[in-house]
């Protein structure tokens, strides 16, 4: 087990003892509750210090520190109960778990405590990122069931969201699986669905992705499909 995991770990039972430990805390006074304003306000400023600083790893491909960072602003952010930017940082952080093809660990921080996190918030578009954050995960971890299943998770909440960009998402991931699994004419179904769905919206962003899906499915394929 590797020290991010042991933090996200830690991070966990930091939440549930935080809960747990609330019930017996003593009513404060006015004094008391200035001090702790002041240092959750010093947690959450920690944490976008943090936040910041794995970003700029990020993009600089220092992937390692970038892990270290963002597990130390989910950890501000839990510490000062920004719960919303804790679920952002995990988010994040499971993402460059996945950059490295650490995929049981990217897995784990979602499975383990984002999701957690944003069901115990309430938050549907929490919800969302980490469906599709999974669905990406499992299908790079050639678990196409299980990737299957959360891109079609997120697909419904997307719907009921309104949130067309991520149902069109939803749609090329689950194409995606669907040509590793070579059921190839159902997946040329699903990328002419995302074709049209992105075209009617104007989202033209989406159309190097379905050309990339496009490109690996078979000509032969393509063309018993056209026949039918």
């Amino acid at each position: 087990m590797n020290k991010s995991w042991l933090t996200i770990v830690f991070l966990g039972f930091a939440t549930q003892a935080m809960t747990q430990t609330s019930h017996f805390l003593p009513q404060q006074g006015p004094s008391d509750a200035s001090i702790n304003i002041a240092v959750s306000s010093d947690d959450e400023n920690n944490g976008n210090s943090y936040f910041e600083e794995a970003e700029k790893n990020e993009r600089k491909g220092e992937l390692n520190e970038a892990i270290t960072l963002f597990g130390k602003a989910a950890f501000e952010y839990n510490s000062s109960r920004q719960l919303d930017r804790y679920g952002s940082a995990l988010l994040r952080l499971s993402n460059v778990h996945y950059l490295l093809a650490h995929y049981t660990e990217a897995e784990q921080v979602i499975l383990n405590v984002a999701l957690k996190n944003y069901s115990k918030l309430g938050s549907k578009s929490g919800l969302l990122d980490s469906y599709s954050q999974l669905g990406k995960i499992y299908l790079a971890d050639t678990k196409y069931t299980q990737s299957l299943w959360f891109y079609t998770q997120q697909g419904i909440l997307a719907k009921q969201l309104g949130n067309s960009r991520a149902y069109i998402e939803s749609v090329i991931g689950i194409a995606n699986v669907k040509i590793k699994k070579k059921d190839y004419i159902l997946a040329s179904r699903d990328l002419t669905r995302a074709e049209l769905l992105a075209s009617a919206s104007n989202f033209n962003q989406y159309k190097l992705q379905i050309r990339e899906a496009r490109a690996l499915i078979p000509i032969k394929k393509a063309l018993k499909k056209e026949s039918k």
